[in-house]
């Protein structure tokens, strides 16, 4: 099993895009959208949003998203009453960009806690810190350098498409729940977001540069994602 996801939103149309969204990025997580009011207007719904969460149940957990400020307040309250509070969490995340982030850690295993952390991390200016990222094959022996509490190391893209939202969701989500702070080519490796702007095609290469109790596997994580071609052509 996995943790759970649900996205909360004004929108319906909204809550439903980001949900189709991420599931491309994690075909195997639950993510279920509560997005509008029944009878189909702008609103959030209670009673949407405890119909998803009961649906969610008996997966690892499940972590909530929200948009604006009162989704905020209908998940506080369905939360409340939801059989087991314990188990939900109330992610502080950029609804499109956290929702990806969360079910690319997610589909990696991650527990809520850093399912959380990752969904969070998406603002640019997150760090993430914690729990173990989503399995990844580590990187050839020799290439990543460094000693002490800090590691590098350049890794070529060599996905057809490079550095697209796919890929940079799956680096970030990673990142998020290792207790490193990580720089790829100057931008928050926790950052979604940052690590898009990058727009790096194929061929390029990206230069990695962590610090922290995890810095090493951290190095190591995006390079095995890049070497593996983030497992695209």
């Amino acid at each position: 099993m996995t943790v759970r996801i649900v996205v909360v939103s004004h929108s319906e149309k909204i809550a439903d895009g980001a949900v189709e969204l991420a599931a491309q990025m994690a075909p195997d997580v639950v993510i279920l959208a509560a997005g509008g009011t029944p009878d189909g207007r702008i609103g959030t719904s209670l009673e949407k949003v405890m119909s998803a969460l009961d649906q969610a149940s008996g997966g690892d957990g499940v972590v909530v998203l929200t948009d604006l400020g009162s989704a905020v307040m209908t998940a506080e309250s369905a939360m409340e009453l939801a059989d087991d509070p314990a188990e939900v969490l109330l992610a502080d995340a950029p609804l499109v960009e956290g929702a990806v982030a969360a079910a690319v850690a997610a589909q990696g295993g991650a527990d809520a806690e850093a399912v959380k952390r990752a969904a969070e991390a998406a603002y640019p200016s997150a760090l993430g810190s914690g729990a173990d990222p989503a399995p990844a094959s580590t990187v050839s022996e020799g290439s990543v350098t460094g000693g002490g509490p800090e590691f590098t190391g350049d890794f070529e893209l060599i996905n057809q498409a490079g550095m697209h939202a796919r890929p940079a969701a799956k680096i970030a989500g990673g990142i998020s729940s290792l207790d490193a702070e990580v720089k790829v080519n100057g931008v928050d490796g926790a950052s979604m977001t940052g690590l898009m702007t990058l727009a790096a095609g194929k061929g390029s290469v990206l230069h990695v540069e962590a610090w922290g109790a995890d810095a090493e596997r951290a190095v190591n994580y995006v390079g095995g994602l890049v070497q593996a071609g983030f497992g695209e052509p």
